[in-house]
């Protein structure tokens, strides 16, 4: 490529996109271990207004004994909740869906830190700005029911 004459607008488009895909796929790139357990931040809330998080503020889960036991409290809880529906396990991580009775979906991700011995989660609306607090009560409710959830 020569420096010293102008590019045409099919090299420049040409040279723009070629730079967007680098950047893109050196964004895409995550360790291996990182879908078995988030780090602590991919948790965190990109839009505060329709999600609650433990790494923003919200209070963790707790738990004693094992991760997997602490695994199993989080499905039993779950399953008290009609409108959730387990999508993934993954090692220690959880991801559920809760439909509201209006049909809007929420996201929620649990994952388990064995050495804390605390659950960090993420629940956040999939579609709108808003969800006037329906995320943080869902999961005041949970807290509630997992910490009376046996095994404790």
């Amino acid at each position: 490529m020569r420096f010293d004459r102008p590019l045409r607008p099919a090299a420049l488009h040409c040279t723009v996109l070629l730079a967007m895909a680098l950047l893109l796929s050196a964004c895409a790139t995550t360790p291996p271990d990182a879908a078995k357990s988030p780090a602590p931040q991919a948790l965190a809330c990109s839009l505060p207004s329709n999600c609650v998080s433990s790494v923003d503020g919200a209070p963790p889960l707790g738990f004693a004994g094992s991760a997997e036991q602490a695994t199993e409290r989080l499905r039993a809880t779950l399953s008290s909740f009609p409108e959730a529906r387990l999508v993934r396990v993954e090692g220690l991580v959880l991801e559920a869906v809760f439909t509201t009775p209006a049909g809007f979906k929420d996201e929620v991700t649990f994952r388990v830190d064995p050495a804390l011995k605390r659950v960090d989660y993420r629940s956040r609306s999939t579609f709108g700005l808003y969800d006037f607090g329906k995320n943080r009560a869902r999961m005041q409710l949970f807290a509630e029911r997992f910490e009376a959830a046996p095994g404790r």
